[in-house]
């Protein structure tokens, strides 16, 4: 089988660099709020996380690492909300 020359890799790319973009952002602003609510302990899930999206940026295809980053961008959400 040979690689479709088309642009669907192109695609996959940026793809991938918008969720890193999305990761960052959120990422960011929850350590905006948890600096401003002087809440440490959700500053430290922040940039955890953040390095957890780095990691997902890098390895692709690892289906287990984006479901847990993404349950942890919940359960992030939710200690910076109580």
């Amino acid at each position: 089988m040979t690689r479709d020359p088309g642009l669907q890799p192109e695609r996959t790319v940026l793809a991938w660099r918008r969720t890193a973009l999305h990761y960052t952002v959120v990422a960011l602003l929850a350590t905006r709020l948890a600096v401003v609510r002087d809440r440490p302990a959700g500053l430290v899930a922040a940039v955890g996380l953040w390095l957890a999206a780095v990691v997902v940026c890098q390895c692709r295809r690892s289906r287990r690492l984006i479901a847990l980053t993404v349950l942890g961008y919940a359960v992030l959400g939710v200690l910076l909300i109580w």
